[in-house]
């Protein structure tokens, strides 16, 4: 990718991530219909989504395909994580934006979300790669 082009892909990315960080705090706080699927579930999807965009602001040759499999991994292995109790991960945990990242149970239905999130990050960045779509902007 040429330097004008690769900015219009990192500012496309930037515009996504303002979109999907506010969306997966509000899944942290959305009170309404299914709040607990939303609060629980839903935001693991969320999570993926941000993770593999901003590895792609940060990596942008890295090929996609390892970028979202990286974040999946490395999701799952905290998810694991949440196994393990010890003092210093249960201070993380003690603050939200610890929890957020970390979490604070382990839960495998979580894993279908994160698979989910992450084929949802993997087009969405080939979207935003795709030169055809960035040649108009």
């Amino acid at each position: 990718m040429s330097g004008p082009v690769i900015f219009k892909v990192r500012i496309l990315t930037i515009i996504s991530l303002l979109i999907i960080i506010p969306a997966g705090f509000y899944s942290k706080f959305y009170s309404g219909p299914y709040y607990q699927w939303v609060n629980n579930s839903l935001g693991g999807s969320f999570y993926e989504i941000f993770w593999g965009l901003l590895a792609f602001l940060l990596f942008p040759g890295i090929k996609i395909w390892k970028i979202v499999l990286t974040v999946f991994v490395v999701t799952c292995l905290l998810e694991f994580s949440q196994l393990w109790n010890n003092r210093l991960l249960n201070y993380f945990r003690s603050f939200f934006i610890g929890r957020t990242i970390i979490g604070n149970s382990f839960n495998t239905s979580d894993f279908i979300y994160y698979v989910a999130g992450s084929i949802a990050a993997y087009f969405w960045i080939v979207l935003i790669k795709n030169r055809e779509i960035v040649k108009d902007i």
